[in-house]
Parts: C-alpha cells; structure tokens; sequence
C-alpha cells in the first residue's frame, strides 16, 4: 500500500550525484566516500540521471491522502500496459534495463508468466511498475500525490515507499531491491520451504500450530525446523512459512488447528523467516552504499509497524524485515487510528493488483470507503 515515485530531491541534484556512480556493481557509494570496488565485468553503467519526477509535494496539504504499496504476489502480465503515455515512465523502464540488465518492461507486458514470477524479476517489476502507477496518478489526480501525509508497503513495496518519501532515490533503490531479491532467490534454494495462506477461526493459535508443526518436523529428523507466522493479514488472516515439511502438517491437521482454509503461496521460499538469515548481509551490505536520508513523510516499517526515525532507522529496519514478520495489520491499524468523528484520509493502492485494499477492507471498513486502485493496466481492463 504504497507511494510516488522518484523521492523529493530536485532533479537537479539526483542528476548530479548520480553522475557520480560509476557502475552497477556493489559499489554505489560515491567517489567522495572512497574508492568503488571494481564493478564486474557484466556491470551496466547507471543512466546518466534519475528519470524526472513530474510532481512536487505540499509541505502542509489542508486535505490528506495516504499511500499503500503492494508486494510480492501482485504482479501479473500486462501490468503496466496503461502506464507507458504518462510522464517519465518509459524512462523509468529504461532505466531499470540498465540497471537489472534485462528488459523488465517486456517481462511486464508480454512475460513469460513463469519468468514474471520469479522472485528475481517479480520484486524489481512490482517495484519499477508501482512507482510509475504515481505518474498516472499525478497527471489524473495531481492533488492526491501533493497531499499525501503518510505511506507503506508490503515487503518489498517498502522500498517504493521509501523512494516516494525521499528518503531513497529510484535508481539506488532499484538497484538494493535487485539485490534483495537474488538474496531472497538464492536464500529459498538452501532448504525446501514456502508460505502458507490461512484463515482461522477466533479460537486458532497460530503460534501453538506452528510449535506442533515444528515438533513434527523433529519427529522426521529435520534439524531446527522453522515454521512462524510470517505475514500478519488481517483479524484471523496470516500468512505461515517456514519448511514444508512443517507446512505439509498445518494443511494435514487444518481442521484440528482451526483453519478454515489453507493456501500454498506459490513463492519460492520462506520469506521473512529465520530461512532468509543468509539473505541479510548482502542487503546490509548495499544499503550501507546507498544514500539514505529521513523520510519528507510518514513511512511505516514492516517489522513493528511504527514510523521510520532516521537514516540509520531506515536500513536497519530494511533488513530485519528480511527475517521478521509483516506486521501489515498492525501497520494499518497505526496509519489509520483515529478519535471518533474524525474523518479518513484518500486512500491510493499504488500497484499492481487490490490486495492491499482487501486487507484494508477487513480491518477497517470506514478507511475502505475512501479507497481507490490506481490501476496499471487500463481503466477498460
């Protein structure tokens, strides 16, 4: 549930210092902080400079909107079809080509699907395409981009939050997130894991099921299983992950536990488990070459669903979030507290998909009725 897209520095001032990058190897610290690794020999070049950013935004708006960012899960071929005719957005595309070192816009338009979901591919497209639905949404509605208070994203749409915030240029941005997600890809290929949907009744005790499911992993001589609530939904709606083993029991005993329905996500991995610890040093790594500066805004952490505070804030919570649980419902229910008869803000879900306006609609039904999908196909899809 998310944000616009290329941070709130002039674009003057990206241009420059992205003049200053050299490749897009590990190094992407500037030359006035020392002397770059040298890039390998498949490095691309960065673009000269950060596309334009079409928008600016109020520092006191009298009216407010927020912005959601969706994750992994919400991309789908065509994405970003009805995004092509607005401003800066090609430029975005061919940006991340350079970037990625493939071309990302016609994974989105034409796939394969099988390739869109990848984990390698599917982080950057849902990223790149998110920040471009903020052009369409500037040019179709520029008062909801110049009032918006307050952002967050679901797992790697954090990062799109972020960039929107300011607090992360796009190109930088793109380029941690491509590490995160061959981190995550290489992490998930250690152990056979995955990520179950459920659904619960009241009565459900997520964390004793996940105990009884890792105690049966021992019985079949898996060392130090891992199964633990890995997205936190909604009321009685959580995502479980961990080894399938542990998750092949939750879905055999669903009835027992509780569980009214039990999907398998189709991803490649455990993630934000204790199975992603191999994946945290190459993302700390990169965010501490990545210029990190304050959100210009309210952005709200996965990991404890508070406020971002500082720089520092900001790259430790990035990577924690690898290992820790989307808190998601407690994140909205912060975002959208309110004293009785105080009204909501516009609510824009900025990507891919309505997944995010979903789980919104099941916390908090006043929120949802100022909802809107910012839509990445087109309107007649």
């Amino acid at each position: 549930m998310l944000t616009p897209v290329l941070g709130n520095m002039s674009a003057a001032s990206r241009g420059k210092r992205l003049g200053s990058l050299l490749s897009l190897s590990r190094s992407l610290a500037h030359n006035q902080r020392g002397s770059p690794d040298p890039p390998p020999e498949t490095s691309a070049p960065l673009p000269d400079r950060e596309p334009e950013r079409s928008w600016k935004r109020r520092k006191d708006p009298s009216s407010r909107s927020v912005f959601l960012f969706p994750g992994q899960g919400s991309q789908f071929v065509g994405m970003a079809r009805g995004l092509l005719k607005y401003p800066n957005v090609k430029e975005m595309f061919d940006a991340a080509q350079k970037i990625l070192g493939y071309d990302l816009l016609s994974l989105c338009l034409q796939g394969p699907e099988e390739e869109l979901m990848k984990t390698v591919h599917c982080q950057p497209a849902v990223f790149v395409t998110s920040l471009a639905a903020v052009e369409r949404l500037n040019r179709e509605n520029p008062m909801a981009v110049e009032t918006c208070v307050a952002a967050a994203g679901f797992s790697v749409g954090e990062f799109a939050a972020l960039v929107f915030s300011g607090a992360i240029n796009f190109t930088e941005a793109l380029y941690a997130v491509k590490v995160r997600a061959e981190a995550m890809q290489k992490a998930s290929e250690l152990t056979p894991s995955g990520m179950l949907s459920v659904i619960g009744r009241r009565q459900a005790q997520y964390k004793y099921a996940c105990l009884q499911a890792k105690e049966h992993c021992k019985s079949l001589g898996v060392e130090e299983p891992v199964c633990s609530v890995a997205n936190y939904l909604f009321p009685d709606g959580r995502v479980i992950a961990g080894h399938q083993q542990a998750l092949d029991f939750l879905q055999q005993n669903s009835r027992r536990l509780d569980f009214m329905r039990t999907t398998p996500l189709p991803v490649s991995g455990a993630f934000h488990t204790e199975l992603m610890a191999s994946a945290a040093e190459p993302l700390r790594e990169v965010l501490r070459q990545v210029e990190v500066r304050r959100p210009e805004i309210s952005v709200y952490s996965n990991v404890d669903g508070k406020r971002y505070m500082n720089e520092s804030h900001v790259r430790r919570q990035l990577v924690k979030q690898l290992v820790s649980p989307v808190k998601w419902e407690q994140t909205l229910h912060e975002i959208y507290e309110r004293t009785q008869g105080e009204r909501f803000p516009q609510t824009y879900e900025v990507g891919p998909g309505k997944q995010l306006g979903a789980t919104l609609q099941k916390c908090n039904m006043k929120a949802f009725k100022t909802y809107t999908n910012v839509q990445v196909t087109t309107y007649e899809d």
